[in-house]
């Protein structure tokens, strides 16, 4: 929809401009603490499962040689833990918000793996470009079951709208101090996607 384009350009536009300088330090402070790069780039499946580039701030320490077996629970810093529980690191999604690979509202884009894995009832989700937020983190986040999550997507995918995204961006807002629902457990943000979840 036109209509969603200019709402998302103008809405993440003006977030950015907002944040700017929210994004300056947390990029200074991650730059030390990180010793790199503060950002972490990972490829995604966007509209029609065509991958893309997604931005987030860095919220873990790199795999070394040495440990790369370790998990998530001892991977992540704790600025990386503070991070995630303002949902800061998904901040510079606006990047990709802007160039157009993803929307402020659909369903959360998640690892190429899991394509193959996909239902064709939970393909469905791929019809709408992957938000920032949708109405799954809305109503649950990471802590609902990977069936409840992919019902919910195909549910906005269905009934999408510019209210109902004005209603999902109005209550996330609310949400994101809902630290409890960020984590599944206490050593992975949400468990892998095997198919069968």
């Amino acid at each position: 929809m036109i209509a969603k384009r200019i709402l998302d350009f103008f809405i993440s536009f003006l977030l950015f401009v907002c944040l700017l300088p929210l994004f300056v330090i947390t990029s200074v402070l991650l730059i030390f603490n990180q010793k790199g790069s503060p950002f972490f780039i990972q490829s995604r499946p966007g509209l029609n499962g065509t991958l893309f580039n997604i931005y987030k701030f860095k919220t873990m320490f790199d795999y070394e040689k040495e440990d790369n077996q370790k998990d998530d629970l001892h991977r992540i810093t704790f600025l990386g833990k503070f991070l995630r529980k303002t949902s800061i690191d998904e901040l510079p999604q606006l990047l990709n918000v802007l160039i157009g690979d993803m929307s402020l509202v659909g369903p959360r884009p998640l690892l190429p793996e899991y394509l193959p894995l996909y239902n064709s009832h939970q393909k469905l989700r791929h019809n709408v470009k992957p938000g920032i937020t949708g109405w799954a983190q809305i109503n649950g986040r990471n802590a609902i079951s990977w069936n409840e999550k992919f019902e919910l997507d195909i549910w906005y995918v269905k009934n999408q709208s510019l209210f109902l995204d004005l209603k999902i961006i109005f209550l996330t807002v609310f949400k994101l101090f809902k630290y409890n629902e960020v984590n599944l457990n206490n050593n992975i943000t949400s468990e892998a996607f095997n198919g069968y979840n």
